[in-house]
């Protein structure tokens, strides 16, 4: 039993992931599967990424649809010109032939205002792009379901190990009374000579294992409290209590109805998320493709000029221009065709992804409603062999005390009947855990 609470502890270390924190109300938290469920949406830091993601590819979507909307820049400059440029002008311009004159151009000061605008008329890969970034907002979206969804399964999962490895406490709290009235009683017939030495100190060895793997769970629930509030995002000091049982969260597993549940792969979110993987794939493809067409721009450009040598006693002078801009793309070395092959072939790979994701589905539905049939039958069966094993066990007892039955056959049924415990509980958690299972894979959490 200690092997295989360890065993539940490792799986559920490797499924938690993420440890967040909040600020908690003094008296504590009690939650129910439910509340846990919804508490740990909430808090929990990997569900918070994925939620700050949805809103970062919104931003992201304006971010790209305003390089389509007009864009307005306004500029100035102020120049002092401390030594105006000087050249030399045939002296025929000033009646004196065969000499050069020098001439200084230009004022001392030089203002300038302007304001530019422009707008994309035709850009193909821009407008693909628009529908990308949308496209990846839905992605974002289908992510922060799966997160959601995953932590909806580990928390599942740790409520159900907390409840498992509580139940396992509580039957091995009921063996150790018995073994240490049975050890009095056994004192008191090697008192009257009805039993011997040896009888005592094989129980006394039992009684001390059955009290080492009692420590030893204790310890172990502690753990999966701890791993249950980091899945929660609350602090290790946080009192936790759980509300629901084994018995209430058992009797509310419905076998038929889950097994008579349609299984829709396309409504899977891993289903959906790779196939929006194909869908960026294939406007990746139109984007290469787009990069072949022209772009069309339109612009329009305003300012005045100020010249002068006083700075407050300048001419000014407007000027402004309106027109188009065309780039058309015509050699690029092969550059552009190779990418669209590489777009080309990451496209075929998504849709080969998508096959086998689909066939993995199908595949993934009808192994868990087996699993779920099977641990169904599987937990009926080590229900009805506890009992046995408990009534197998209270005979030998009897039968012991009245000096029909040796220690040996006692300790027999003993550890016949801590197997039974165990198998007992272990099959309750393969049922919990793999009703949660198909529960995830139809959506029903």
């Amino acid at each position: 039993m200690k092997r295989k609470i360890i065993f539940g502890t490792v799986f559920l270390l490797l499924l938690s992931g993420v440890r967040g924190l909040a600020q908690q109300d003094p008296g504590g938290l009690t939650l129910s599967l439910e509340e846990a469920r919804d508490y740990a949406i909430a808090h929990n830091l990997a569900v918070i990424n994925a939620r700050a993601d949805v809103e970062a590819s919104k931003a992201a979507l304006w971010e790209t649809i305003s390089a389509a909307l007009p864009q307005v820049n306004m500029s100035g400059s102020f120049a002092n010109n401390l030594k105006l440029m000087t050249t030399l002008l045939p002296g025929e311009f000033f009646g004196q032939p065969g000499t050069k004159i020098p001439v200084t151009f230009g004022s001392q000061f030089n203002t300038s205002a302007s304001m530019d605008a422009s707008l994309l008329l035709f850009n193909a890969p821009l407008y693909i792009g628009i529908e990308t970034t949308k496209l990846a907002g839905k992605l974002a979206q289908q992510n922060l379901q799966k997160s959601e969804l995953d932590i909806k399964e580990s928390v599942s999962a740790s409520y159900f190990l907390i409840l498992v490895t509580e139940k396992s406490l509580q039957l091995l709290d009921g063996n150790l009374a018995n073994m240490k009235e049975l050890l009095t009683s056994t004192r008191s017939m090697f008192a009257a000579g009805m039993a011997e030495s040896t009888d005592i100190d094989q129980m006394v060895m039992n009684l001390t294992q059955v009290e080492n793997s009692r420590s030893s769970l204790e310890r172990t629930i502690e753990l999966n409290y701890n791993i249950l509030r980091f899945q929660l995002g609350i602090s290790m000091e946080t009192p936790l209590k759980l509300s629901e049982t084994l018995e209430s969260l058992t009797e509310s597993i419905n076998v038929e109805a889950l097994m008579s549940q349609e299984f829709d792969h396309r409504q899977n979110i891993d289903y959906r998320l790779v196939e929006g993987q194909e869908m960026i794939s294939e406007l990746s493809l139109k984007s290469q493709k787009a990069s072949t067409l022209p772009t069309l721009a339109g612009f329009y450009n305003y300012g005045k000029n100020g010249m002068g040598d006083k700075i407050n006693d300048q001419r000014w002078f407007d000027n402004s221009m309106i027109g188009l801009n065309i780039s058309v793309p015509i050699l690029a070395g092969g550059q552009r065709n190779s990418k669209i092959r590489q777009a080309r072939i990451n496209l075929e790979k998504a849709r080969t992804t998508k096959a086998m994701v689909a066939d993995q589905l199908l595949l993934q539905e009808k192994q868990l409603r087996y699993n779920l049939v099977n641990a169904n039958l599987q937990y009926l069966s080590h229900k009805d062999n506890l009992e046995v094993s408990r009534r197998v066990y209270e005979s030998t007892e009897n039968k012991f005390k009245q000096g029909m039955a040796s220690s040996i056959e006692l300790t027999q049924a003993n550890n016949q009947f801590l197997q039974a415990e165990t198998s007992y509980v272990t099959a309750l958690m393969d049922l919990l855990q793999t009703k949660v299972a198909l529960d995830k894979l139809l959506n029903n959490l």
